[in-house]
C-alpha cells in the first residue's frame, strides 16, 4: 500500500473557504492512487480561546481536564474536513486519539507518542477510506485524553508516518517552506529547496515557528523524509532530509532570532562544587527552560558571577524562585529584558574555519555588541541589545550570501 501522511496547519483550516481548498489537496493526492491519511490541527485561534476560557475559570486549572478542552479543537476541524471530503463523494471519517487508540507517555499538555494502533487505519485504507486524524493528541495508561506541546500535531503527522510506513510526510502551512530567515524581517531571504534534519532541529529550536523542534527530532530519529509547503500555492516547497542529501555551496544555511529572551546574572555567588546545581534545580523542577550559560571566576577563586537566559514569559516565576532559593547566596541579581538572541546555522561550519570570526567581525563593523556567546557543531547562538536584532541579521545574511542561496 503506498501510504502517504498529509498535515495541515491551523491557517490551513482556518475558515470554511480554506478547508474546501484543503479537501481539493486530499483528493488531488488520491487520484494519484495514494491512500492518505490526514493529520489536522485545531483552526487558527481555536486553541488559544479554549485556553482563554479555562484561565477565565481558573489561573491553576487542572491540566488533565485542560487537556481534554484544548483537545476539542482539532476534533472541529477534523469533523468538517471529512464533512466536506464525503460531499465531494469520498469515502471519509474523523477519527480523535483515542479511538485508535494514539498512546501516549508524560505529563499532561507536554505528553509524547509512543505507540498507534494501527488496525482500524489500515483497514479503513484498504476499502478506500480517508482517515482524518486529530493531531496534537492521544490517551494515557488512564485512558484520559492527554494532548502534547503546542505545534504538537507536526509530531503527530511524523509519527503516523513512521508507524504506517509512509512513503512520505508533506507538512502544509502557510509558508512556501523553509526561508535563510524570516521573510518579514529580511526581505532578501531564499527558500531553502533541501535542509538537514540536523540545520532544521536548530533553526526551529532557536525561534524559527515554521516546525515544532519535538517533530524535527523524530522525523530525524526515524529518517522520516518531510516536506513543507504551502497550502495556498502551487510552489515546490522544502524537503527536510539527510545529510548526505545536501549539496550546498554555502557554509551557512539560515539564521534564526528570538524576541522573548531575558537575561539574569547573579553577582558574586560563592564558588564552591554543586553550586550551579543548585541554582538550577528549582528551575528544572518548574520546568523552566535555560538556555545560553557563562560563568566568570573570579581572582581570588572565592567568588563566580552567573549569567543564563530565560524565556521572557517565565522571568517573574524564575526571579521568585532564585530569590527564595536558601541554599544559594549571592551579592546582586540583574535582570535585563532588552536582549535578543541571533544564530547562524550550517552542517558546512564542522568543516570551514573562520566562520566564529567572520560572524563577530560582521557584528562589529556596525557596532553591534555581543553579551553572550554559545556554540555547537553546526551553530553558533550571541546575545545582543533588541535594538540591534534587525541590524545583525541583515548583515550577517548578508556576510555569508544567503540571497544566493538555494
Amino acid at each position: 500500500m503506498k501510504i502517504i501522511v498529509l498535515k495541515f496547519g491551523g491557517t490551513s483550516v482556518g475558515t470554511i473557504k480554506k478547508i474546501e481548498k484543503v479537501a481539493k489537496i486530499i483528493t488531488s493526492y488520491v487520484k494519484k492512487k495514494y491512500r492518505v491519511i490526514v493529520v489536522s490541527s485545531a483552526m487558527s485561534g481555536v486553541t488559544n480561546q479554549l485556553l482563554i476560557k479555562t484561565k477565565q475559570i481558573s489561573q491553576n486549572f487542572p491540566n488533565d481536564e485542560k487537556d481534554v478542552i484544548l483537545s476539542t479543537g482539532e476534533q472541529i476541524a477534523c469533523a468538517l474536513i471529512a464533512g466536506k471530503l464525503k460531499e465531494l463523494g469520498y469515502k471519509a471519517r474523523s477519527w480523535l486519539g483515542w479511538q485508535l487508540p494514539i498512546i501516549t507517555k508524560g505529563n499532561y499538555s507536554s505528553s509524547r507518542i509512543i505507540k498507534i494502533q494501527k488496525t482500524k487505519i489500515i483497514n479503513y485504507l484498504k476499502v478506500g477510506g480517508i482517515p482524518i486524524i486529530t493531531g496534537f493528541q492521544g490517551i494515557n495508561s488512564e485512558f484520559r485524553v492527554t494532548t502534547l506541546e503546542r505545534g504538537g500535531s507536526d509530531t503527530s503527522a511524523i509519527l503516523c508516518a513512521k508507524f504506517f510506513n509512509a512513503k512520505k510526510c508533506v507538512i502544509y502551512t502557510d509558508v512556501k517552506g523553509v526561508y535563510t530567515t524570516d521573510p518579514n524581517l529580511i526581505k532578501s531571504a531564499k527558500k531553502i529547496n533541501k535542509i538537514s534534519y540536523e540545520e532544521m532541529l536548530e533553526m526551529a529550536s532557536l525561534g524559527a515557528k515554521i516546525m515544532q523542534p519535538a517533530s524535527i527530532q523524530e522525523a530525524r530519529l526515524n529518517r522520516i523524509e518531510i516536506d513543507v509547503r504551502s497550502t495556498f500555492s502551487k510552489v515546490k516547497g522544502t524537503t527536510i532530509t539527510k545529510k548526505k542529501n545536501i549539496f550546498s555551496r554555502n557554509t551557512i544555511r539560515g539564521i534564526s532570532f528570538t524576541k522573548n529572551d531575558a537575561k539574569l546574572t547573579l553577582i558574586g555567588v560563592k564558588d564552591k562544587p554543586g553550586v550551579a546545581a543548585s541554582i538550577f534545580r528549582p528551575l528544572y523542577e518548574n520546568s523552566i527552560n535555560v538556555d545560553m550559560v557563562v560563568q566568570n571566576i573570579s581572582a581570588n577563586r572565592r567568588e563566580t558571577d552567573l549569567t543564563f537566559t530565560i524565556k521572557l514569559e517565565d522571568l517573574i516565576k524564575t526571579r521568585r524562585l532564585i530569590e527564595n532559593n536558601k541554599s544559594i547566596k549571592f551579592k546582586k541579581l540583574i535582570i535585563n529584558k532588552n536582549v535578543s538572541k541571533v544564530s547562524i546555522i550550517g552542517v558546512g561550519m564542522i568543516t570551514t574555519p573562520g566562520v566564529t570570526y567572520r560572524m563577530f567581525k560582521a557584528l562589529a563593523k556596525k557596532k553591534i555588541n555581543i553579551e553572550v556567546i554559545s556554540t555547537s557543531e553546526i551553530k553558533i547562538s550571541v546575545l545582543i541589545n533588541k535594538k540591534n536584532l534587525k541590524k545583525s541579521v541583515e548583515i550577517l545574511h548578508q556576510e555569508f550570501k544567503l540571497s544566493n542561496n538555494l
